[in-house]
């Protein structure tokens, strides 16, 4: 089992290794290729997780449903000797927001102890809500305009004044529309799930629920961070082509069961992320996009969210050069 305070050093090195993908792609920011951004990503970040001392497992990837490069599920990394810890990643979420310069794209991953993680299976897609503070009151099976009543009596405020994060998908129209007819402010986005499900789940971000159907394994990223943050959330299978249904049904898969936060990450996890352009994740958390500086140098804003140390907040040069192994970034 990975402790509850992992190593310093391991943690380090996590970090290290969405830095390394952040870092490997800074060239390519803005220059419109989305797919060679991955790419470049995966390789930096698959690199720097080789030498660490853990037996790792990679248990959901990103990456086959949008036919992107990615590390693959089962996949093993780690010296193998050291603790059994499973891994949860996306090398760029937000693919298109780099490729197109804009917020919100990231490096991440997510780790916790050897079957800690919720096993998506091969879901492409998942249904779901997440919100700040306790909110074991809010359920995907209720209305919309019942969710947010019961949200604005907890928080003591209106409907009126909620902010609610939809992500801007034909699948999620009708989700859109009852957030405004219940009176809410609607926040739309199109890309950058796990940035903008960590601004809903902290109680100092700016947005007060998300809600709607994303990537599945953003999902699972997203949950270890939201259990970190003492947030809620709470999920459900939500296929979106009849082979994806097939599969899930195949798998003995129960399509209707809402699947809460406690088993979409069942024990301490730590969410390691590095900005690839800028990203705003709560009060404090405001991170500027990788940069490449004169001197070929490379400056790395990240966030470790963990059990005790939520949203914290570190910056960091690459040398170019570095004797890390870290790779040189794409000019």
């Amino acid at each position: 089992m990975i402790e509850r305070t992992p190593d310093t050093d391991l943690l380090d090195g996590f970090l290290d290794a969405t830095r390394a993908a952040a870092a490997a792609v800074a060239g390519l920011v803005g220059g419109g290729d989305g797919m060679r951004i991955d790419g470049v990503a995966v390789d930096a970040l698959r690199r720097a997780l080789e030498s660490l001392p853990v037996d790792g497992r990679v248990v959901v990837g990103e990456g086959e449903k949008d036919q992107a490069p990615m590390l693959f599920v089962g996949e093993r990394f780690g010296t193998g000797a050291g603790p059994a810890i499973d891994l949860a990643v996306d090398p760029v979420d937000g693919t298109k927001l780099a490729a197109s310069g804009k917020p919100d794209s990231v490096a991440v991953i997510a780790i916790a102890p050897r079957g800690a993680m919720f096993d998506i299976g091969p879901a492409y897609y998942l249904e779901k809500l997440v919100a700040a503070g306790g909110g074991r009151e809010l359920s995907l099976a209720d209305p919309i305009a019942v969710t947010l009543d019961r949200l604005a009596a907890r928080l003591g405020r209106p409907v009126e004044q909620l902010r609610v994060a939809v992500q801007d998908r034909p699948r999620n129209a009708a989700t859109a529309q009852a957030v405004t007819a219940a009176g809410a402010e609607l926040v739309s986005f199109m890309d950058g799930d796990v940035a903008l499900s960590l601004r809903a789940a902290a109680a100092d971000g700016d947005l007060d629920l998300l809600l709607g159907v994303g990537g599945a394994p953003e999902g699972i990223l997203t949950a270890a961070a939201v259990r970190a943050l003492g947030g809620w959330m709470t999920a459900r299978f939500a296929p979106q082509s009849p082979e994806e249904r097939a599969r899930l049904v195949e798998a003995g898969t129960d399509l209707d069961r809402e699947v809460p936060l406690d088993e979409l990450c069942r024990d301490d996890a730590w969410l390691l992320l590095s900005a690839v352009t800028s990203t705003a994740l709560a009060a404090g958390a405001e991170l500027a996009g990788v940069r490449v500086e004169a001197d070929g140098g490379v400056m790395v804003e990240s966030v470790v969210v963990g059990p005790g140390s939520p949203l914290t907040r570190s910056r960091k040069r690459l040398d170019r050069d570095a004797p890390s192994g870290l790779p040189s970034p794409v000019r």
